[in-house]
């Protein structure tokens, strides 16, 4: 089955899917909302990422075409590509451990280094972050994809999100990684609860609920 990718982009998701994907994601083109078929011209792509930058209004954009990887060889080359990872961590109580910083709830993740793999650089971010120690590593959870601008470069951001238990309950914000705050908290009724959440955070965190 062919791989369907979904990237926030300032917030607005953008699908790259096949034209079956793009049909069952039951999306209608009208004012805040793109559905179109990509004929393999990249400078439509950085349109489409041009208007998303000028417009904050918009809904969705969906792109299809019939071979998806082709599609996402092109976006990708419209970036640099950064691979991080990190986790959903619970505690004994099965609560999520969440932080604020930088003006959003956020959770324990960072680039992977050199030489390390996802899982390794998903443990490390957590205990540099948080301050935890005993953490064990779960299973593969999902992937996000989000997009930010880093002196005048796009840059794409893949993560990998694993499962992770600790025993331990003292945390440390890594102050210098801009935590505010570090708390542990029940994940439906905190995110019910209104609070403000990236929307790919939000999206591992209902996975995780599920």
């Amino acid at each position: 089955m062919p791989q369907n990718y979904k990237i926030y982009h300032n917030g607005t998701p953008v699908f790259l899917t096949t034209p079956e994907g793009a049909q069952s994601l039951g999306f209608k083109s009208d004012k805040v909302t793109y559905v179109a078929p990509y004929f393999g011209k990249k400078k439509v792509l950085r349109q489409y990422l041009d208007l998303l930058d000028k417009n904050k209004n918009v809904r969705a954009v969906v792109l299809y075409h019939a071979d998806p990887e082709i599609l996402w060889a092109d976006f990708q080359d419209l970036f640099k590509v950064l691979e991080a990872a990190g986790g959903y961590v619970q505690n004994a109580q099965h609560e999520l451990l969440v932080f604020y910083r930088r003006g959003s709830w956020d959770m324990p993740k960072g680039k992977i280094d050199p030489g390390e793999t996802p899982e390794q650089a998903a443990i490390r971010e957590i205990q540099e972050e948080t301050g935890l120690v005993n953490v064990e590593l779960g299973a593969f959870l999902a992937h996000t994809y989000h997009t930010y601008e880093e002196k005048g470069k796009r840059i794409l951001k893949k993560t990998w999100w694993y499962w992770i238990r600790t025993t331990d309950t003292q945390l440390i914000p890594q102050t210098e990684e801009d935590i505010e705050e570090i708390h542990w908290v029940e994940p439906k009724s905190w995110l019910e609860s209104g609070v403000l959440v990236y929307p790919n955070i939000r999206e591992v965190i209902e996975q995780g609920m599920d």
